[in-house]
């Protein structure tokens, strides 16, 4: 099977249909990996594709389909397109990749690829992926047709064809196992350390013109700023010392919201626990990680992370809804960085000399200017 489809097509006015085969059909469906993002429905084309493939036992499919840069690497760990990506990488179902090259096409100069497919891929293809860069070859056309101002040879297209059939490696040939696209993305949480500021103008200023505290009975409010003003202290390290030093009946909601305004983080401050003792976490300095699948998430955390913030902690509550580990699984393809060629950057000698040259060649016409 062979597609073109449009590129980043909304699908706004079949949401509707779309989201209930997802929901109620699932894999019986077209959808059920997942859903992209409406403004982008060329993995819905995948996906329609994907489920239109004959059963090995019938021989199996092999797909087609152009795309363009998005499909490879929108969506974070957990989103739609992510999903569909792992669904069509665990399912062992992308053969393929080529670049090609841009301006191919007659209405966009956009970046393409071909993605190519199959569900009866041959042993030495089985959980590989074959990423071909073609984007430079290329050739000008003599006369332009709207956007399209390149094409492919025959020449090129047979070089493209021998690079995909022999399955090797080279400089415009690369190949990956499937999870290797695959990691597994972690919440890094850090300690809650808290310095409060009960006499900074600025603070108690922002404090009072928040809605929720006008909201509050004028008595209260009277009284949360008069405690603040008795505080002797410029500055408090500890939660618990504050609250004791404020000493007003407050709700946890009203205490958190002055809180918002009077504090800030310190790394010196003491450390704040909840009422088991257990180290509370500061939502602001909340972080990810991606962790490649090939590697222990334990090692790298203690390698990459540990030695930067001593006190983080992985936030193991967040797990994978499909297997159910530590971390929630993503998948992205990123074609270009395979493919970075690294460039050095001139001589700063040969910059001071072009900077030079222009210089003079300024003050020249500033001269003719003036005679």
């Amino acid at each position: 099977m062979l597609s073109n489809p449009p590129f980043g097509v909304e699908w706004k006015k079949v949401q509707k249909e779309v989201v209930d085969e997802h929901k109620l059909k699932g894999f019986d469906g077209r959808f059920g990996p997942g859903l992209p993002r409406v403004s982008d429905g060329s993995l819905l084309f995948l996906l329609h594709l994907i489920s239109k493939m004959r059963p090995v036992g019938e021989g199996g499919s092999r797909i087609g389909i152009i795309l363009n840069g998005s499909p490879l690497f929108t969506g974070g760990a957990g989103s739609g397109e992510s999903e569909i990506r792992r669904y069509v990488l665990e399912n062992d179902l992308l053969e393929a990749i080529v670049a090609m090259p841009n301006d191919m096409f007659f209405n966009t100069g956009i970046a393409t690829y071909i993605w190519i497919l199959s569900n009866h891929k041959s042993k030495e293809h089985k959980n590989k992926v074959q990423l071909i860069n073609a984007a430079k070859m290329g050739e000008s056309m003599r006369k332009s047709l709207g956007s399209k101002r390149k094409e492919l040879k025959e020449a090129s297209i047979d070089d493209i064809t021998r690079l995909y059939g022999a399955f090797e490696e080279n400089e415009i040939s690369k190949i990956f196992d499937t999870t290797d696209f695959g990691y597994r993305r972690i919440t890094v949480e850090r300690p809650l350390q808290l310095s409060y500021y009960p006499h900074d103008s600025e603070r108690v200023d922002a404090l009072k013109e928040d809605k929720a505290f006008v909201k509050l009975d004028k008595a209260l409010q009277d009284e949360i700023l008069t405690a603040l003003a008795d505080i002797k202290e410029e500055k408090i390290s500890d939660r618990e010392l504050f609250a004791k030093k404020l000493d007003v009946k407050l709700t946890a909601s009203q205490f958190k919201l002055i809180q918002k305004h009077i504090s800030e983080h310190d790394d010196e401050a003491v450390l704040c626990r909840d009422k088991k003792g257990k180290l509370e976490a500061n939502p602001d300095l909340r972080d990810n990680e991606n962790i490649p699948l090939s590697e222990s998430i334990e090692s790298y955390f203690a390698r990459e992370v540990k030695p930067h913030v001593p006190l983080a902690w992985i936030d193991e509550k967040k797990t994978d809804d499909k297997d159910g580990k530590v971390g929630i699984v993503g998948y992205e393809i990123p074609f270009n960085r395979h493919f970075y060629e690294y460039v050095a950057p001139r001589a700063l000698e040969e910059i001071d000399a072009e900077l030079d040259a222009v210089t003079s060649e300024i003050m020249k016409l500033l001269k003719e200017v003036h005679s």
